[in-house]
């Protein structure tokens, strides 16, 4: 596996585009819910339409553990929004067009079936307290996150 960033450090602070345009700063989160940030390589990519479904038709759990999911990805926020009505998402996506939130959390894939810049799926849990609580970055991008890790230790923050 590749190094994202690591558990304690505080997370990188961005403000990203949501499927509307609008503009979605993490800061403003922090404090309120734990959040999950899911990177995805490409919107409409049978694994990344698969991973956000499972999140999707899951929602009530991450509900119930006070967990806010983000969908993160280097798509524009027009494919975005297509690709949350396509698959009717219960949840934010932002876009990092610019490749830069990507870069600041150590995701950034160099070479997606030869194409350089886009995130490599990863998930990364920020706890209220504004520090990574969880990082996994997988380099296999067929494979999806360890999930039920992931509600794990959601259980079991405060």
């Amino acid at each position: 596996m590749s190094k994202g960033l690591p558990t304690g450090v505080a997370a990188p602070d961005f403000t990203l585009q949501d499927t509307e345009g609008k503009p979605f700063t993490l800061s403003k989160r922090i404090g309120e819910n734990n959040i999950i940030l899911l990177f995805f390589p490409l919107a409409f990519s049978g694994v990344c339409t698969n991973e956000m479904c499972y999140v999707r038709d899951t929602m009530s759990t991450f509900d119930k553990l006070d967990a806010e999911v983000i969908g993160v990805s280097v798509d524009s926020f027009f494919a975005l929004r297509e690709f949350k009505k396509a698959n009717n998402l219960n949840f934010k996506l932002v876009s990092d067009f610019n490749k830069e939130t990507t870069s600041k959390y150590n995701v950034l894939d160099t070479n997606f079936f030869g194409m350089n810049g886009v995130a490599k799926r990863s998930v990364f849990i920020i706890g209220r307290n504004g520090l990574i609580s969880y990082s996994e970055v997988l380099d296999n991008a067929d494979n999806l996150p360890d999930f039920d890790s992931i509600q794990t230790l959601l259980k079991n923050l405060d």
